[in-house]
Parts: C-alpha cells; structure tokens; sequence
C-alpha cells in the first residue's frame, strides 16, 4: 500500500508541473492565446492638445501633469506661468509648485520664484525694457529675491547695448561707434542692414531689392535683399569689408548675374562698386578679379567668351594607361554661406554638385577623365527646402600638379543659362562669342523667394536642375591635352503651391568633345570615291544584262535596274564606311594610352546613324529585287530520256488496237523539281546559331561593355560601379564585328569542313541531274572525256527568236495554231508546248540545228571580274563552262553576302532604335523566317507553274 501510494504521488508531481508551466505560459504570454492587435491610432507632435505632449516612445499624445503644459517642441511638459519646477528627471514628468504671492514670477530657467520689478512676459518670465539685461544671481550664482534690469553703459568708454537675448551687454557694432561716436545711428547718418553710414561719405547709389525670376517672367521685393542689399553694397564700397563684398556677390549671383545697365539691382550694385575700384590691385593677375571682391565675371566684351575656353589649354594631360596614367579630374570649389562667410575648401566628390543621391562610386564615377556620365532623378520641393533652407556658393576650380610637381588650381569658367544682359538670355545663343562667362555658382536658392518673413516659406525657389560639365580636346594633340572645362548651369524657377506634393526633375552631366571637322572631311571623301566606284560597277552591271538580254535601247526598265544596281553597290559603300568607321573609333578610343581621340557626342552620332539608315534601306531595296527576281525567274527541265519501244493499246472509237509509243515517265522530273524546290532557301550559314552566338557574346560574355562611352575594355562591369551610357557607334561597331566574324567563321566552315565532308546540296543537284538526265547533257560532261555539267550560254539572236515563240507559249498558256491545235484544252496546249521546248531544246544541244550550233569555251580573267562577256554570240551561241555553279545566283545559296549584310543592318538599325540587342536579335530572326517561308511558298508556286510540276508533288 505504501508503495503504490508513494508511486500515485510521484505520478501526480509532473502531472502539478505541467499544469503550473501550462498556467504561467498563459499569464507571462497572454498575446498567444488570443489574436494580437497590431494597428494603432497615427498621431503627431502638433496635434497634440494644449495640455498633452508627444511620447516619442508610445508614439501619442499623453497629458501632462498638474499646473503644467507642452513645452515648445511639443515632447515635454513645463510648468504654467506662476509655479517653479521643483523636480525633473530629465523627462516629460516633472513636478510644479506654485510660487508665493510675493514672487510670481519665475527665473529664465524654471527652477526658482522671483519678483519681477519690471513685469512678467506671458511665459511669466521677468520683463526688462530696452537697453538693459536681465539679473537674476549674484556673481557666486546665488538667486536674487528680486530681479534687477540693468542699463547698459552706452558712453564713450564702454560702447556696450544688450545682446539679443537681454542677459549680456556687448560692445556696439563698429560701424556706429566710427560714425556717431555711440551706440546710435541717429540722423543725418544713414542706418541700414544694421550698420550705420555717415551721410558725406560717397554712399553708393540706392539698390532695388528685386529678386529676379525670368524664367517665369515675374520679379518681387526679396526680404533678404530687402534687409541686407543696400548695407552689404555700402560696407563692400565704404570700409571694403570682405565678408560684405562676397556677401553682395552671392545676391548677384542669386539673380543670376543678370546686368541691366537702366536698374540698380544687386549686380548693377556689383558693377559699380568694380568699376569705382579699379585703382586697386588685381589678384592673381586677372583683371577680372578685383582686391575685395569676389571674382564673378570675365567681362562682358564680345568674343571674350571663346578666348577662354580655347585660347590656352589646361597645363596638364590625361592618359589611360600606362606609367603616366591620369583619369582622374580633381575639382576643388571654395565654399561660402549666403553672408559670404568663407566656409572651406573643399573637393566636389562626394556629390556636393550633384543633387540627385547616389552610392559615392557612382557619385564620383563622374569625375573620372573620358567616363561620360548621366545622372538623372526626381526629388520633392518639401524635400529641397528641408536639405537647403539657405543656399552656399562655391567657385569651382580644377587641382593640377605642374612638373616640378608644385599643386595650382585652375578656375573654371561657368555658362549660366538663366543670365540676362540687358534683358536679353545671351548664353542661349548658339555663338559662343555672345556668351557672358561667369564664375559662382550655388544648386537652390530657397531665401531669396521670401518676400515678407526670412522665417516663412518661401514664394518661389530657384533649383539648378541641369548642370553639364564639358570637356574639350586640343585638337591634333597626342598627349591627351585639353582646354579649360566648362560647367554649363540651367536654374528652374518653382512657384511653390503645396511642396509635398511638388516634384522637379534634376540632371547632372559629364561630356567630352573633340573637333570632328577632320573626321567629317575623311568620311566625305572615302563616300566620295567610293561612290564614284559604285556608279562604275552598277554601269557594268547594267551594260551586262543589257547585253544578256539582246535589248540595245536604253528605255525606262533599264534606268531602272540601273538604280537597283546602284542601290545595292551605294549600299555597300555607306556599310564599308559606316563599319570602317565604328571601329576605328573603338581601337583607337578603348586602346589609346595618352588621349588623342574622344568619342562623338551623341547628336554628333547623327550624321553616322544616317549613313546606317541609308546602307539598310538600300540593302533592303537591293533584297528585295533579288527576291522577286528569284520567285519569277524562269525555269526549265529539260528530260532527256528517250522512249524505249512500243506497246499495243486500244484505241477508243476506232473498235481496234494499235502500238503507240511508251511514254517518258514524268516521276524523274517530278523527283529533280523537288529537289531544286529544297535548295531554294539553303545557305551557307545557319540563321539562328548566327542570331544566338551574337547574342550570347554580346549579352552573357559582355561584348557589349566595349560600348560604353568610357575608357575601360573590359567585358564586365560590377553591379556597385557607375554604368556609362552605350555610344551607338560603339553599339554598331562591336555588333558589326561580331556578327561579320561569326558569320565568316560559318561560311569557311560550311565550305571547307561541312560541303567537303558532310553534305554540299548544290553538287549533288547538279550530279543528281546528271544521272537522271535532266542536266543539259546525256553523259557526266557535255563535251566527251570533260567532267562540266554546269555553262553559261550566250545565245544568238536566232536562238532567242526561236525560243521566245515556244516561250510565249508557254506563259500565255495558248499558242499559235501552228504549234497548237486549236481544239485542245488550255492544259493540253501547256502540256505540248512544254513538250516542243522539251524537244527543241535537246535538238539545240544535240547540234541538230545547224543555223542555231554553239561552241564551247571559258571565260577569260577579266570577263570573270567585271561579270561581263566581251565576245558576241553572232551566229552561233556560246556556253561558257561554269565550274561555281552561277545558277546559284537564282538562289539563296548564291547571294550569302546580301543576306548576311541585310540580316547585320537589320539587326544593327533595330538596336540603333530601340537600344536593345534582345528585341533586336528576336526581330531579326523573326523577319529572316518571314522572308524565307515567303521565298519558299512564292517560289514553289513559280516552280509550279513554268515546270507544269504539279503543286501537290512538291514537298
């Protein structure tokens, strides 16, 4: 009994554990035995009550405490006027106790009562009145029981007024002790921007504080031009104050350095007081710096404009590779504030010209010498007028080392779109010789758009959203020299109506150039012979089909295949120059050690995609002639098997029988047609290995990384680097390359390895023939002991006059009754006109025809050249051997060159369009197909109908 009960209680122990476990889980964790409740009201700071502060931890209004309320930040709580704060643990709770009757009011800091002689503020601070500070505490820190407001000592000796915070007196501002001998600039002086001016000193001329925004074509009085125009012009002339003069500097330049010679705005006060200076040194040996001032212009003589972007190139050179390499382009600006406060120097990297965020790779992938760079983004005015309240200016200069390497800056010139001069946008001129340079530049002017309070928003704000820096290369150098860079700066002018809700669009970009004239004049005279070249080929082509065809008028037709001909060869001109000319751009930009080439600007590549439109759309006109001409082309099988014996067969309506002849059977030629049918379209290389093995090595090997506009050669980018934007002609040069290589590298293939020792479907149509007897001769030779199946014939005038009657036949599908009887069928009159020029044509060749006999020859060096036979075929024609098989030319096989360069425009035109070498590869296969199920489908249907082959029996 003992025993089990000791057990029963040793059961029941984990059983009272489980169920202890069980009932803490649920007390410490209740969220998991009902659903969880993850939303919450959404408050913030400033919709909290009078009396509540914002929890930043809780994320909501809580109120406060007794006799308390929300402090100015709205995150903590503070005691109402009449009760000091007795504890704070440096949180929103505190404790207040209220003060006695004696002393209601409380010290600046909270913590103890005191009297107040001179009144409470409605914070129930003590009040003092102008001119004196506030007392609170002894000199040991101990609080006074009554406050005591003391006068400052405006006498000679001391020259001191209360601070702005009433609790120091300092010494008055300078300029009222020099003029007034006190701390007051009273009458006839002239008090202004807070300084003080002796009215018979030569005061400048009375500014207009006009904030001017051209872009919208409206101006207003600018409060900060307002408050500080007119005295920071007045210290830059009287007492040539530094920080005032770069202070009426940054106003000029906050109106866009606009110059209007009728008002006496912010640079017209700038002009004046230059002018009225030029007794004193110039810094650095520029004249358009002057002592005391910043240097904002480079004057404003015509023609001023060209001589410094390229009169004197940069004392410095640029290089890819190599020992000497230089890619990098170290821009330094010196920074100042709004009050022209000097604040720095700095360097730009980081993206302290760029608006538009980025990683700081890319950021500074800008500054990296032949890289063109484009950034482009889209930020919110609520954004700008947060990360900019007041704007800062920087002179921007490019960092050199000479070659005794000692460090010297270079400025760099500044084209502000938004200059006016006279009212006129002189900088939007194409001529560089209007243009006014300047110097300073900020990226948002958010102050001088205020027009009533500096602390509300502002009416307008002012954004430079397009800023391009370009590079120019000395032209002919060798040693990678350039000239001065320019930055050229576009301001959008915002009329702000609700912020959150405005956007503006940002751009930042880094050119390169270099003068094309020379390039240009190559281009013209390589199109130039080259073009005459064409005019002589398309000539002889003509004069060849002209004598081909018996016809010696030139009419209509023959202007016309004169211009197909043309077409076809001036298309090969613009393709040699257009691929000549990518790659030559691409060896010599990507493979150049010190800099002596640059690529085209984009709307420089205009002129290159132009000659790319021309070479694919006469290219497109030269294939598609050679289509028609292929699925209308004449053809004719010629059966040479005879009819071997007779049978005896019943003659209907006669009641007897007689012998006829055994007919020929039709299958050899039915089985001959569908083979040429086959070969059709065959060529000699594979369209889709062609249209994926480009595509492959342009998209996963990365070919197409030699097209970017930058100076690396490699075939792979990392994902974190800046990507450079593609250059078309680059695009179409390494397209042009790889397709050219890889579709030689088939064709030598197909010709060397594949027809010689896999399968060449011309020879063997031209041996089956041969053994069926449907060539043109009954043995393996025409001519005994001789191996040539294949000629060209030149046929005399009797020949062709004999064979276009049997011809006329033929296409008409009726014929004269001399050949045919009238009687029969239009079938029946095909089928024995079919059989006549079945039956004259092996007479021709079997020599029956004495008054129609030919001979045989070859073709002399230059006939095979020029594609033109010198010898007339006056009376008897002339087969000329034909060891390449030209009957080719009718098919795809013989026009492998049209085809692959029509099949390389296409692709290249495409990717030139839309920038995408997928779509390009896909459309371009896709119309390879069209083309051939076109070609295949038509020229069955031709074969059909000049073979009499029935349709059904083609394959």
């Amino acid at each position: 009994m003992g025993g089990r009960a000791a057990g029963e209680a040793m059961a029941s122990q984990p059983a009272c554990a489980v169920a202890v476990v069980t009932v803490l889980f649920l007390l410490i964790f209740p969220c998991f035995s009902r659903a969880q409740t993850l939303s919450f009201p959404f408050r913030q700071p400033e919709t909290c009550g009078h009396d509540q502060y914002f929890d930043i931890s809780a994320l909501s209004c809580v109120r406060c405490g007794a006799h308390q309320r929300r402090d100015a930040r709205g995150t903590s709580c503070v005691c109402i006027p009449g009760f000091q704060m007795i504890a704070n643990n440096g949180g929103p709770d505190i404790i207040c106790k209220k003060c006695p009757e004696n002393m209601t009011g409380v010290t600046k800091d909270g913590w103890n009562c005191i009297s107040c002689p001179g009144g409470l503020t409605e914070e129930g601070k003590c009040h003092c009145p102008t001119g004196h500070i506030l007392v609170e505490r002894d000199v040991n820190g101990t609080v006074l029981s009554q406050a005591i407001c003391k006068l400052c000592d405006e006498n000679e000796n001391s020259f001191t007024v209360a601070n702005a915070l009433g609790n120091r007196c300092i010494r008055c501002e300078p300029t009222f002790i020099n003029t007034s001998r006190s701390c007051a600039c009273s009458e006839p002086n002239i008090l202004t921007g807070g300084l003080c001016f002796s009215s018979t000193q030569d005061f400048p001329p009375r500014g207009i504080s006009t904030a001017r925004y051209g872009e919208l074509g409206m101006s207003f009085i600018s409060e900060w031009f307002t408050k500080y125009l007119q005295s920071a012009a007045a210290a830059c002339w009287v007492y040539a104050n530094l920080t005032s003069c770069q202070a009426l500097g940054n106003m000029c330049v906050m109106n866009m350095n606009s110059y209007d010679s009728a008002t006496f705005d912010a640079c017209r006060l700038f002009q004046f007081v230059f002018e009225n200076t030029a007794g004193l040194r110039t810094i650095h040996s520029v004249s358009f710096w002057r002592q005391n001032l910043p240097w904002l212009f480079y004057g404003d003589q015509l023609g001023l404009a060209p001589q410094v972007l390229s009169a004197t190139p940069l004392p410095t050179n640029f290089s890819f590779k190599g020992q000497t390499q230089n890619t990098k382009m170290k821009f330094v600006a010196a920074s100042y504030d709004v009050r022209g406060n000097f604040i720095k120097w700095q360097t730009v990297e980081g993206g302290v010209l760029q608006l538009c965020p980025d990683t700081e790779t890319r950021l500074n992938a800008a500054y990296s010498f032949g890289t063109t760079y484009q950034q482009n983004c889209e930020i919110s005015i609520s954004k700008i007028l947060t990360d900019f309240p007041t704007p800062v200016f920087y002179d921007v200069y490019l960092e050199y080392t000479d070659e005794n390497q000692h460090q010297y800056i270079w400025a760099v010139p500044v084209l502000n779109l938004n200059l006016q001069h006279n009212k006129i946008f002189v900088n939007k001129d194409s001529n560089s010789g209007k243009w006014l340079l300047t110097r300073r530049i900020f990226l948002v002017d958010a102050l001088s758009g205020r027009e009533n309070d500096l602390g509300s928003q502002p009416r307008l704000v002012r954004i430079a959203t397009q800023i391009s820096l370009s590079i120019h290369l000395v032209p002919n150098t060798k040693n990678g020299n350039v000239y001065p860079p320019l930055i050229t700066i576009a301001y959008s002018d915002i009329d702000i109506k609700d912020p959150n809700s405005q956007s503006v669009k940002i751009s930042f970009s880094v050119t390169y150039e270099m003068n094309q004239g020379d390039a240009h004049v190559q281009t013209d005279i390589a199109l130039g012979v080259l073009g005459g070249l064409a005019v002589l080929s398309s000539l002889l082509k003509t004069a060849g089909w002209k004598r081909r065809i018996g016809s010696p008028m030139i009419d209509l037709q023959t202007v016309m295949k004169f211009l197909v001909y043309y077409a076809g060869d001036l298309a090969n001109v613009f393709f040699i120059i257009t691929v000549g000319t990518g790659l030559y751009w691409l060896i010599f930009f990507k493979a150049q050690k010190s800099i002596s080439v640059l690529l085209p600007m984009p709307a420089q590549e205009n002129r290159f995609v132009t000659y790319v439109a021309c070479a694919f759309a006469l290219k497109a006109l030269q294939f598609l002639h050679k289509l028609i001409s292929q699925i209308t082309i004449d053809i004719f099988f010629i059966d040479w098997e005879r009819p071997k014996g007779k049978v005896l067969k019943a003659v209907e309506g006669e009641g007897g029988v007689r012998s006829a002849i055994v007919p020929v059977s039709i299958w050899r030629t039915y089985f001959v047609a569908n083979e040429w049918n086959e070969i059709q379209t065959v060529r000699k290389i594979n369209p889709l290995f062609q249209v994926l093995t480009v595509l492959f090595l342009l998209e996963v090997v990365g070919f197409k990384n030699l097209a970017l506009m930058d100076s690396s050669s490699s075939l792979s980018r990392s994902p974190p680097s800046y990507i450079a934007p593609y250059s078309r002609i680059l695009r179409y040069a390494v397209s042009t390359a790889l397709w050219l290589v890889i579709g030689i590298i088939q064709i030598v293939f197909f010709a060397v390895f594949y027809e010689r020792f896999i399968e060449d479907k011309i020879r063997q149509f031209v041996d089956l023939c041969c053994m069926s007897n449907e060539n043109l001769c009954s043995q393996r030779g025409l001519v005994p002991n001789t191996e040539g199946q294949t000629f060209q014939i030149a046929i005399s005038d009797q020949m062709r006059q004999h064979y276009d009657r049997i011809h006329e036949t033929l296409t008409r599908k009726n014929g004269p009754a001399r050949l045919l009887s009238p009687s029969a069928s239009t079938f029946e009159q095909s089928i024995k006109a079919y059989h006549t020029m079945n039956k004259f044509l092996g007479a021709f060749i079997d020599h029956v025809h004495k008054e129609m006999d030919y001979f045989i020859k070859d073709k002399l060096l230059l006939e095979r050249i020029l594609g033109v036979e010198f010898m007339e075929p006056m009376e008897k024609s002339i087969f000329y051997n034909d060891e390449g098989y030209s009957f080719s030319s009718v098919l795809y096989y013989g026009n492998e060159a049209t085809l692959l360069i029509y099949d390389l425009l296409f692709f290249c035109v495409v990717d030139l369009a839309c920038q995408n070498f997928i779509l390009a590869a896909f459309l371009t296969y896709l119309q390879q197909e069209i083309f051939r199920f076109i070609r295949n489908t038509v020229g069955q249907k031709n074969l059909a109908s000049k073979t009499l082959v029935d349709q059904r029996f083609l394959i």
